[in-house]
């Protein structure tokens, strides 16, 4: 499917990182964008910079979700395309003793299932809310192409670190389901791709001190650098836009696999 302008898009998580530099390479595109976010100062910023819109979205909320589909598509109509990029993490291990007391504790269950919410409770029901509008939708070309949706998993999704039980879940979670949700849409023509990022230098790998990041950047085979969210924004745009690309979960790492720490 063609980028051009005009196309509805959205993207969650569209306010920061890698939601941003997509957001800003549809834009480019001449895409007409609806930024979901939290960060309402932020997200409102960036989409009067892209000519789009913003609207406030908790993707764990199904009102939240209801009313920002309900306002993007009032101001772009049905989306053809989109990108979920919204999630969050945590590091706490399944169980540990304290080296000082020996007080044995567990992963507080609330936390785990917080996570699993937001990434994968959360980027379904966007799937299934924008895939059912984007049913409504005439095809664009003779394959019957009437949409494509892309996910944002991780390469912990793959090989997941200490303390990363609940993230590598969620994002495991997401990997497992692109190929049946693929599946499920295939009659209608809508396309479903999941990308796994590896290390990127997105706002919250920021706000590490310069020598964990040097570190991480030595870990990657190459490059030897962290990933640029464009790099992530041009990804997806070729999953978008490359009618043959479909159910396939795709590492974008510079070829790292993860080490238990």
């Amino acid at each position: 499917m063609e980028v051009s302008s005009n196309t509805p898009a959205v993207v969650t998580g569209g306010a920061s990182g890698l939601g941003e530099a997509t957001a800003r390479a549809l834009a480019a595109k001449g895409a007409k964008v609806a930024i979901f976010d939290m960060n309402e100062e932020k997200g409102e910023a960036v989409a009067k910079d892209i000519g789009g819109i913003f609207c406030k979205v908790n993707v764990t909320s199904d009102e939240d979700v209801d009313a920002g589909f309900a306002k993007a598509r009032e101001a772009h109509g049905q989306e053809r395309i989109l990108v979920n990029c919204a999630g969050i993490g945590n590091a706490i291990k399944t169980a540990k003793r304290d080296k000082q007391t020996g007080e044995i504790s567990h992963f507080p269950l609330s936390a785990f299932d917080f996570v699993i919410q937001v990434n994968l409770v959360g980027t379904f029901r966007c799937i299934a809310k924008s895939a059912a509008g984007m049913m409504t939708l005439d095809p664009l070309s003779e394959d019957g192409d009437r949409g494509a949706i892309v996910n944002t998993a991780s390469v912990a999704g793959e090989d997941g670190q200490i303390g990363q039980a609940a993230y590598s879940a969620s994002k495991g979670g997401v990997i497992g389901m692109t190929l049946p949700i693929a599946r499920d849409l295939m009659q209608e023509g809508i396309r479903v791709n999941t990308i796994l990022p590896g290390i990127f230098n997105t706002p919250l790998m920021n706000a590490a001190p310069p020598q964990v990041k040097e570190a991480l950047a030595a870990s990657v085979p190459f490059p030897k650098r962290l990933g640029d969210p464009e790099e992530y924004a041009k990804l997806a745009m070729c999953m978008i836009e490359t009618g043959y690309f479909n159910g396939e979960d795709v590492r974008l790492d510079g070829a790292i696999r993860m080490a238990p720490r």
